[in-house]
């Protein structure tokens, strides 16, 4: 079973009418912006599903104790089912506006790429913790190994056409500039031009 990733955007502002401190309101799900899966993106923000081994952005913090109603609300009634949700967490749009996209994971990667051989040069396949093809070639069975096998850091089988490294990727690998996640952060930026950049954060869970 899979991984998904749910949320809301919140963003501090001062509304007429209301005394005191501006509160957090929430200000649109993370549904109508992100309706992905993608592990690496998970693991590179949040520490969920960290295949890659990056040192993720902001993992495991909970809920913000000065969550909106709207969190509070959705996360007091998923508590129903405490198995069902894990990984709550929050990232603010001024940590996100400091993140260095350059940056690589702490090790390689946990798969193993896989690339094609052409003309033009090396044509990327994918990733995966193991396969057959890979087994043969490297004499690497994990389905049988207790402990995932270690190698040094770059290390690369060919077999004809095929070619397979074990490699670190970069927190843009795993988060494209105009990829999936850009609309949540096209809302998250135009907040916090009117409201400020650590007025505006992102509440996620994750349900398996």
């Amino acid at each position: 079973m899979g991984t998904d990733i749910s949320g809301l955007v919140e963003c501090r502002a001062w509304r007429l009418h209301e005394e005191g401190e501006p509160v957090w309101h929430a200000a649109v799900n993370l549904f109508m912006l992100y309706r992905g899966r993608d592990y690496d993106a998970f693991g590179c923000l949040f520490g969920v599903r960290n295949y890659a081994n990056f040192r993720p952005l902001a993992a495991g913090r909970g809920r913000p104790a000065d969550a909106s109603d709207a969190v509070r609300a959705e996360l007091d009634r998923l508590a129903q089912w405490p198995e069902s949700v894990s990984g709550t967490s929050w990232i603010t749009w001024a940590e996100l506006k400091a993140v260095d996209w350059t940056e690589l994971t702490e090790k390689d990667d946990s798969r193993i790429h896989e690339y094609r051989r052409t003309a033009d040069g090396l044509e990327y396949v994918g990733k995966s913790a193991w396969s057959r093809e890979f087994a043969e070639v490297s004499g690497i069975d994990r389905r049988v190994s207790e402990q995932e096998p270690t190698w040094p850091e770059g290390s690369e089988w060919r077999s004809g056409d095929r070619v397979y490294r074990s490699t670190r990727i970069s927190r843009r690998d795993a988060v494209e500039e105009n990829g999936e996640w850009q609309p949540v952060w096209t809302v998250m930026e135009t907040l916090a031009a009117l409201h400020g950049d650590e007025n505006v954060r992102l509440v996620v869970w994750f349900d398996s």
